[in-house]
């Protein structure tokens, strides 16, 4: 690589892990993909693929913005997150257990339900329309995993570095369904055809509200981020709205535009997320699916 391009790549790099990961982002790596222990997840699993790609930014800005369309889950975000005041904080403490789960020890990980699972149990009230809300409920855990699982799997299917096979994705849904039973979701998808039937069971409960729009317009339009960086940003954000249905554009007020999405949009989110793997080639603090760690026991043998 020309060293005229190191300083640039120096510079990306560390404006995603400050965000991504925090402070101290190569001893975070060392910790998790270091640690001699038994995993949850084998080398070279779907789950590892998936979750080690650059695509994964596109695929949390879409999870996000489709969580927010369940009016009772939105409502646990707008009253107990600082989403506003420390947007950067909520997206670590996300990658962390994201990468823990699927690449730390199965003690780590362990760990890491435990400590969602605290945080859960203080995320109660009442929402806009009257109705109570707790985070720890079943059924509103079902709907951020489903959210999140479509969500990676579309981008990666679009921007990951190749697309899944069949069987491949029903692996993806069954390997994150581990992690979804042990946060206490009953009955997770296994199968992408169980996947969309089971959206289609939740249509009915979402819908757009005041706070999801909100979150919408800070997550594309507001970004806390140095002007350098919005042109890359931007990007992704425009990718995760082109990868949203069309049935969820008008409750969020997001635009609809085919012909812009498939030739402007697209190969704008494949030059940004090239631009991220190429960044962070051979960082251990933000891992790609060419940097796995070595081999490790799972706990399991069918992971």
């Amino acid at each position: 690589m020309s060293t005229t391009l190191e300083p640039a790549r120096a510079w990306l790099a560390d404006q995603i892990r400050s965000r991504v990961v925090g402070d101290n982002p190569h001893e975070k790596a060392m910790q998790i993909f270091e640690a001699p222990g038994e995993r949850w997840f084998a080398d070279g699993s779907t789950i590892r693929l998936v979750h080690a790609d650059a695509s994964m930014f596109i695929g949390g800005l879409r999870a996000l913005l489709m969580q927010s369309l369940h009016p009772l889950a939105m409502a646990g975000v707008a009253q107990h997150s600082d989403y506003r005041a420390d947007p950067w904080g909520r997206l670590q403490r996300t990658a962390d257990f994201m990468a823990i789960t699927t690449f730390g020890t199965a003690e780590m990980a362990e760990a890491a339900v435990r400590r969602v699972q605290r945080v859960h149990r203080r995320v109660v009230g009442v929402a806009s329309d009257g109705r109570p809300y707790d985070a720890s409920d079943p059924h509103l855990l079902h709907w951020v995993h489903l959210a999140e699982t479509d969500s990676f799997l579309a981008a990666y299917q679009r921007y990951g570095r190749r697309r899944l096979s069949a069987q491949q994705i029903d692996e993806y849904l069954d390997q994150s369904a581990v992690v979804a039973v042990e946060l206490g979701v009953q009955q997770p998808p296994r199968s992408a055809a169980v996947l969309r039937a089971q959206l289609r069971e939740f249509r009915p409960e979402l819908r757009g509200t005041r706070e999801a729009r909100d979150a919408a317009r800070f997550l594309l339009v507001e970004p806390p981020l140095p002007l350098a960086a919005r042109p890359a940003y931007l990007g992704l954000a425009a990718a995760a709205v082109a990868l949203m249905p069309a049935w969820t554009r008008w409750p969020l007020r997001l635009p609809l535009l085919p012909l812009s999405e498939r030739f402007l949009v697209q190969p704008t989110g494949s030059a940004v997320t090239g631009l991220i793997r190429w960044s962070l080639a051979g960082s251990r603090a933000a891992p790609t699916a060419s940097n796995e760690p070595g081999p490790r026991r799972t706990t399991h043998a069918a992971r």
